[in-house]
């Protein structure tokens, strides 16, 4: 197989991996899904073929513009007398779904394959039965809030 046949070979995978991330964002009820992860890796991955190929400053634009696309998702809403960041998670597994597409285009396969479980990993801790006592929010009630005041009404010092 040529170079031409497989840097195919490496958009394939890196429109699998991808696409794979999104579905989990998908059943999630994520703002983006499938065909936005899978878009991203495939791009992603062309840009890696295209650093392997002598373009190498190609691939940090393209971080570059995937942060872009991250901040687009990231929002602030009012809940309660609260305001919450939502989006971080999505914007997160897109940054991830780049690296991810850009190590397949290289030609890192096992990299990008190892890269997309621990992700999906990530993704699922608070979802799935059996992984749910790794989720942080499960302990929180046996340690202090970090944004919590002390007892003189006076916000926590920095250690």
């Amino acid at each position: 197989m040529g170079a031409s046949g497989a840097d195919a070979v490496h958009l394939v995978v890196a429109m699998a991996l991808t696409y794979l991330l999104g579905f989990e964002r998908d059943v999630r009820g994520a703002p983006t899904g499938d065909r936005v992860f899978a878009l991203v890796g495939v791009g992603a991955g062309v840009i890696g073929i295209l650093a392997e190929s002598g373009a190498p400053n190609a691939l940090a634009g393209a971080i570059t513009g995937i942060g872009f696309i991250g901040g687009g998702l990231v929002y602030r809403q009012a809940l309660g007398s609260r305001q919450v960041v939502l989006g971080v998670t999505t914007a997160s597994a897109l940054f991830g779904a780049a690296a991810i597409g850009a190590a397949a285009g290289q030609g890192r396969l096992l990299v990008a394959t190892v890269s997309t479980a621990l992700a999906l990993f990530v993704l699922e801790v608070r979802h799935l039965k059996w992984l749910r006592v790794l989720d942080g929010r499960r302990w929180a009630r046996y340690f202090p809030d970090d944004n919590e005041s002390d007892d003189a009404g006076q916000p926590p010092s920095e250690h």
